[in-house]
């Protein structure tokens, strides 16, 4: 999973795509200038009453409550939760006299105002704060009247006038081109299998096998009458798709991929993407490639948040698209493999709101999500703990209760690596050194499922009270090398366990180890540089890639997919899961299997034996045609 920070794109320790096998160290500015004309920043709002929404989106996914499947439409949430008319016409009126144009979304809890650089700085007296703190981002200070401020929740993607001249150092930091050095492997599929023998070993049937979807599809359960959203910050080539699908043996109608472009313009991102084939393309494509392919009926609403042209920030562009998706209540599942940044207030790049501002905001749109029964799902990262050296757990943003975060497994396997028979009998939490590669092991690169603990939300009440929750046990397999500035296989590990009190990440997980992983097809300019200086030559080459790939960023879109063909054969969408499945794990026929043998860790986090949960894979990895009888059954 994809992180992206500071206007360029960047490929964090904590969540990367684990992909194919050309490694490119090449600059290339994708940033969009500082100036530009247009600028986006949206007001997250409170709604009038949050305990009463919490209570509420409890109730829609609680059998034995009266409004158990009584989910709302936009409209429906705007008059119940959502700020009044009025007050949005207010922020409007008073939006008006600076020439800014403010939209509200459906449901009343967010507006999106779109204006010049310079009215929106002066509607909102934008100031640049310095850092309180050494090494810490500057802050952009606003003022509303009060009137308008006391019901707003964030205002983000707000910039301000710098307060210093950039230097010419400054300068350069601030244009720092795409770095997209990736994990590699060499490993690609074999083409001479079509169909449904290809989609058995590298697609869609491998999932549907390992997690008993089939029988849904023998009900004729396929994602008919769904759709499913995607919330990308790239576009992607519809050729990709259609070579993808054609050779997987499943719907290759390309239209019913529909294209919404939240931030900038389809230019800018088609552009964007014909500059270079890149890894926030690479990351799109996987994401729909895999979530089409396990519902092949489904029609796939693909949210471009590309923000070249545009002024506004990568929380900014996420937010957008988050809301522009849940506001418009036509996907009942939703699914991302990117971030914006990592809940860190150290790194954390939004000027307008903090860490902890936005995850808030965050989660309240969420909850208007689980409010209309769409159910959202997130990777939870692919680097285990090896995102930073400290001590201190960070991960992605966010680690909202109200989503669906979504580990990897290893499925059974035997191999010959670094001259090593690796055996896999059974499986277990991704997360193995002696499989990792040597030239990823020189460079400090372990792949392993996210896990652990959120550093911004408190423990959900749906975890509270489940075996294995808030106690946990890990083992240091890595160890952070200061000279090296890496991370090394440790000689002598140790057992350390400890007690959290946060929310507990994964919630459920499924197949993601790039050794036994799935099939991606990508197209674009692959970009090499030849000489040096004066003689230093640019030469773009077009290409065509087939890999056999890993990555939680496969095992998110894949449930969104798998959730669609539950709900294709529903009268109403299941909704909310997370407050159902932590309920159906404590039941003796449990749609779930618990992975607590000795071996399942994500090279920290490992499990205890006899304990619902772990923080390497979660409740564990799902029975769909269990799950789906589970969900029938209330």
């Amino acid at each position: 999973m994809m992180i992206l920070k500071k206007k360029r794109f960047t490929i964090a320790m904590l969540s990367s795509l684990l992909v194919f096998g050309a490694s490119m160290n090449i600059g290339v500015n994708l940033v969009a200038k500082a100036a530009a004309k247009t600028t986006i920043v949206n007001v997250a709002l409170k709604p009038t009453n949050e305990a009463d929404l919490t209570n509420y989106v409890y109730n829609t996914v609680d059998p034995t409550s009266a409004q158990f499947h009584q989910y709302l439409t936009p409209a429906a949430f705007a008059s119940k939760f959502g700020q009044s008319d009025s007050y949005i016409q207010s922020f409007k009126d008073y939006f008006k006299k600076y020439h800014v144009k403010a939209t509200a979304y459906p449901g009343n809890m967010s507006l999106k105002l779109t204006a010049t650089t310079t009215n929106m700085r002066q509607a909102f007296g934008a100031k640049d704060v310095p850092a309180a703190k050494k090494g810490y981002p500057s802050r952009t200070h606003y003022k509303l009247p009060g009137n308008l401020s006391s019901k707003v929740a964030a205002v983000v993607g707000l910039y301000a006038p710098q307060a210093k001249k950039a230097t010419k150092e400054t300068t350069k930091k601030a244009h720092t081109a795409l770095t997209a050095d990736l994990p590699t492997t060499a490993t690609k599929p074999d083409t001479t299998l079509a169909g449904n023998a290809f989609s058995r070993k590298y697609g869609a049937a491998k999932f549907a096998n390992a997690y008993q979807l089939n029988t849904l599809y023998n009900k004729g359960q396929q994602g008919q009458g769904q759709r499913i959203g995607i919330i990308s910050y790239g576009d992607i080539h519809n050729s990709d798709l259609t070579t993808y699908w054609q050779q997987c043996g499943v719907n290759d109608d390309v239209s019913r991929i529909y294209r919404i472009y939240t931030v900038g313009t389809k230019a800018d991102a088609q552009k964007s993407l014909n500059e270079m084939l890149n890894s926030v393309q690479t990351e799109a494509t996987v994401d729909v490639q895999s979530a089409s392919s396990v519902a092949p009926q489904a029609d796939i609403d693909f949210y471009v948040g590309d923000t070249t042209g545009t002024r506004t920030s990568d929380a900014g562009a996420y937010y957008t698209s988050f809301m522009t998706a849940i506001s418009g209540n036509q996907d009942k599942q939703i699914s991302t493999s990117f971030a914006p940044d990592e809940e860190n207030a150290a790194d954390w790049s939004d000027p307008s709101t903090s860490v902890q501002q936005y995850s808030n905001a965050f989660n309240l749109m969420l909850e208007q999500a689980a409010a209309q029964g769409i159910t959202v799902f997130k990777s939870s990262g692919d680097f285990g703990r090896t995102d930073q050296p400290g001590p201190k757990e960070i991960h992605s943003m966010s680690t909202s209760p109200y989503l669906v975060m979504v580990g990897g497994t290893t499925l059974p396997y035997q191999k010959v690596i670094n001259n090593k028979l690796i055996s896999i009998p059974t499986e277990r939490a991704w997360g193995n050194a002696e499989a990792t590669s040597a030239s990823d092991t020189k460079y400090g690169i372990f792949g392993a499922s996210g896990g652990g603990f959120s550093a911004v939300n408190p423990t959900p009440r749906y975890q509270q009270g489940i075996s294995g929750v808030n106690t946990y046990r890990a083992v240091t397999y890595l160890t952070y090398d200061k000279k090296q500035h890496k991370f090394v296989i440790t000689k002598h590990p140790r057992v350390i366990t400890g007690i959290g009190n946060s929310r507990n990440l994964p919630d459920v997980s499924g197949n993601a180890d790039i050794q036994t992983g799935y099939a991606t097809y990508v197209s674009g300019t692959v970009i090499s540089v030849k000489g040096t200086g004066k003689h230093r030559k640019v030469i773009r080459t077009p290409s065509k890639q087939w890999s056999v790939s890993g990555g939680t960023s496969y095992t998110s879109p894949q449930m969104a997919g798998a959730n669609a063909v539950m709900n294709s054969g529903r009268q109403t969408p299941v909704g909310f899961w997370n407050p159902q499945i932590y309920q159906f794990a404590q039941q003796t026929d449990s749609p779930f299997t618990v992975l607590d043998g000795t071996e399942n860790n994500n090279l920290y986090y490992t499990s205890q034996p006899g304990m619902l949960y772990n923080q390497a894979t979660g409740l564990g990895t799902i029975n769909f045609e269990k799950l789906n009888e589970k969900f029938d059954s209330e």
